[in-house]
């Protein structure tokens, strides 16, 4: 890990973020109390997002870790490292975190081993304490700090599911896709589309969503949407907008391309 997972907002640069229900009040009174959070949604329906503003509009650092099957405790915790001068410690993310009364952002934890994120524990209980085995030291969490994890429930399994012992330590709040007008409402803000475009493309990602499990493991996310309304909005051709950025990433299989490119001429127009 190296420093560039730090994002320090000032309160002009609050990244945009529209509620969907009283998420951000729950996420305040969370932070307020030292309570971990859970984030459960979908890929690309705003999790990151909505952290991002969080942590802005909380005035905090926010480090954040994306989770993978390799990632060790010692990528959280920190590692001793050879320089020019010998030996030193190094701090992991987590580490940095905790002594800067920072948020600390696990995103898709249920890919990290399970061995990994037991060192979440003694954070996620009324202790809030970091033990560094390696340097014998003993972090106490300040009052500023959080620990927000996040997962994709449709992709949890036997083997990537996370322990009933590690998620009975947070709180949780769960996300979806926005209800249609607050997606457009999303597009509007985000890509700064006029209203009409806004509606057409929602309309498409309904009808794309309505496929997942039959001809797709995923539907179209609200990111997808954003980036086709960037290229939409930046002069691209909308039909070729959206097999960029709606309908290729969902599919490699040649056939379901077509099939799906069928919908958005169907959805979208000639």
């Amino acid at each position: 890990m190296n420093t560039n997972d730090r994002n320090l907002y000032t309160q002009d640069e609050v990244p945009w973020y529209r509620p969907q229900g009283d998420e951000l009040s729950l996420f305040e009174h969370a932070w307020n109390h030292n309570l971990p959070v859970m984030i459960k949604g979908p890929t690309g329906c705003g999790k990151t997002r909505f952290v991002q503003h969080m942590a802005a509009k909380l005035g905090r650092p926010l480090y954040t870790v994306a989770c993978h099957d390799d990632l060790t405790a010692a990528d959280l915790v920190g590692r001793h490292l050879i320089g020019e001068q010998g030996t030193y410690w190094c701090d992991g993310p987590l580490t940095r975190a905790v002594r800067e009364g920072a948020i600390c952002y696990l995103d898709e934890v249920v890919e990290a081993r399970k061995d990994t994120t037991v060192v979440l524990h003694p954070l996620t209980d009324d202790r809030r304490i970091l033990p560094i085995e390696r340097t014998g030291e003993t972090l106490k969490a300040p009052p500023g700090f959080m620990l927000v994890v996040s997962y994709n429930p449709g992709y949890q399994n036997l083997l990537k599911g996370m322990k009933p012992s590690t998620r009975q330590r947070f709180i949780a709040m769960s996300f979806d896709f926005p209800e249609p007008e607050l997606e457009a409402e999303i597009l509007i803000g985000e890509a700064g589309i006029d209203a009409e475009l806004a509606e057409r493309l929602v309309k498409l990602a309904i009808a794309l969503r309505a496929l997942k499990d039959h001809d797709l493991e995923e539907g179209a996310s609200t990111r997808l949407l954003v980036y086709a309304a960037t290229l939409i909005r930046g002069g691209y051709d909308i039909r070729e907008a959206c097999r960029a950025a709606l309908v290729e990433p969902l599919t490699d299989d040649t056939d379901t391309i077509e099939a799906l490119m069928e919908v958005v001429h169907a959805t979208i127009g000639d």
